[in-house]
C-alpha cells in the first residue's frame, strides 16, 4: 500500500520570506511524502532576495518560486489541502478563504527576518527563521498522522507552533 501523499499549503501576509521557506523546507524534509505550497493575503510580488539567498547557500533550488496570492489556491481546480500553516501573525489573523476538505490548520509565528536592518542581522535572521520552520517541520513529519483523530492532530500541531527555539 503506497502512502498518502498530503498537500500543505504555507500561509503568510506577503509570501515574500517565510512562507517561501516554508514551502521548500516541507517539500525538501517531506521527501516526496508532501506537497507544499505558499501564499499570501496581500502578496508582495516578489520573494525576498534573502529567503532566495538562504535558499541558494542550503543547495535548495528557487526555480519557479514566487509570491502569490492565496485566492489562487482557493479557486476551482486548486489543490485541496490537508494541512494549512500561517507562520506570520497578521495572516494568522486574517479571514482566510473558505478552504475545500476541512484541512487541519494551525498558526507556527516566526519573526519576520524580511524587516531586520543590517546585512549580516538579516542574514542571521533569515537562518534562525528557516532553523525554526524545519524543527517544527521536522515534529510534524515525526507525528503518526494516520492515527491521529482530528482533535489530537489538532492540538498536537498547535503545540508544535508554540515551540520556542
Amino acid at each position: 500500500m503506497q502512502d498518502k501523499k498530503y498537500n500543505v499549503l504555507v500561509l503568510c501576509t506577503g509570501n515574500s520570506a517565510r512562507s517561501i521557506l516554508g514551502e521548500v523546507l516541507f517539500n525538501s524534509l517531506g521527501k516526496g511524502r508532501f506537497k507544499a505550497y505558499s501564499a499570501g493575503s496581500k502578496p508582495a510580488g516578489r520573494v525576498n532576495p534573502g529567503a532566495l539567498e538562504w535558499l541558494k547557500e542550503q543547495g535548495h533550488s528557487t526555480e519557479g518560486l514566487r509570491s502569490k496570492s492565496w485566492d489562487e489556491f482557493a479557486a476551482p481546480g486548486a489543490p485541496q489541502f490537508d494541512f494549512i500553516f500561517t507562520v506570520c501573525d497578521n495572516a494568522a489573523g486574517e479571514a482566510c478563504p473558505l478552504w475545500l476538505g476541512h484541512p487541519a490548520t494551525a498558526h507556527w509565528g516566526i519573526p519576520d527576518p524580511a524587516h531586520v536592518d543590517g546585512d549580516e542581522a538579516r542574514r542571521a535572521a533569515f537562518k534562525k527563521a528557516a532553523e525554526q520552520l524545519a524543527r517544527r517541520i521536522q515534529l510534524f513529519l515525526s507525528l503518526p498522522i494516520e492515527k491521529l483523530d482530528k482533535l489530537t492532530l489538532k492540538e498536537k500541531l498547535a503545540e508544535i507552533g508554540r515551540i520556542q527555539d
